[in-house]
């Protein structure tokens, strides 16, 4: 395993990982969702007077529908499907009048997942002069060859590497750097379960690490979450079988930046 992802694994079996990880990631609820006021008056009108077909309607151009059903995603993306299939819209009104119209309301606004929110808190993290280095602008970066961090987008990051670091990859960047006179770019994730969604992001964050870039750039993965837990996962054995990939936690970044 590499010293760097071993020194991640180990803080994060022995020591306050969590505790220490939540200055970077403060993962918080965000406020409830809104549903516009004529919205809600035509739910509460369809739902008292049993129109099912209006009711299905009108809850499906929010955000949250208010039932976890595999069929609710077809009729999102094809409306013209509800008069096709009024067993359907009966079946899913039926659940929907065992609950009262207080339920339907908290359900469609309830807060977004923490996981979707945390995209921009690793930058921010950065902002606040943690890793001890000047976060500067491009001008400022381009004009000197002193240790610095590049501010910007994720977007905008992406772009600098490709114009200037020959990084191929049409995918923005958490993370580009010079530390002794070595380039370092990097994407980093919270990965907050394994499977799914979250195993697609740990696949993206390896695909930064061996995407094409200039002779000399250093590419990691900053990656924080269930990765570092020793089980038999595809994505501990990753970690495990790849040495030499730069995969590491953010609470050992300024070390690994302190020895380049």
């Amino acid at each position: 395993m590499n010293q760097w992802t071993e020194k991640s694994v180990h803080i994060a079996s022995n020591n306050h990982y969590l505790d220490d990880l939540f200055d970077i990631y403060p993962t918080v609820p965000g406020g409830r969702r809104d549903i516009p006021r004529s919205t809600w008056a035509r739910i509460e009108h369809a739902y008292l007077q049993h129109n099912n077909l209006l009711l299905i309607s009108e809850l499906l151009k929010l955000d949250l529908f208010p039932l976890k059903d595999s069929y609710v995603a077809y009729l999102k993306k094809d409306r013209t499907a509800l008069q096709r299939n009024p067993a359907t819209v009966n079946r899913l009104c039926k659940r929907l009048y065992e609950m009262n119209l207080e339920d339907i309301f908290d359900r469609c606004t309830d807060p977004k997942e923490t996981n979707r929110q945390i995209g921009p808190l690793f930058q921010n993290w950065v902002r606040r002069a943690t890793l001890s280095y000047p976060v500067v602008s491009e001008d400022v970066f381009n004009s000197t060859t002193k240790d610095a961090i590049l501010e910007g987008s994720d977007s905008s990051l992406g772009t600098y590497a490709r114009i200037y670091l020959g990084y191929y990859r049409e995918k923005g960047l958490d993370f580009v750097g010079r530390f002794n006179n070595q380039l370092v770019i990097g994407e980093a994730k919270f990965l907050t379960d394994f499977g799914g969604h979250q195993a697609a992001q740990f696949e993206d964050a390896i695909s930064t690490i061996h995407a094409s870039v200039n002779a000399g750039v250093v590419q990691i993965a900053i990656l924080d979450g269930v990765l570092y837990i020793p089980r038999k996962t595809k994505m501990f054995r990753y970690l495990v079988d790849n040495p030499s990939d730069l995969i590491m936690s953010a609470l050992v970044l300024r070390e690994f930046l302190n020895s380049l």
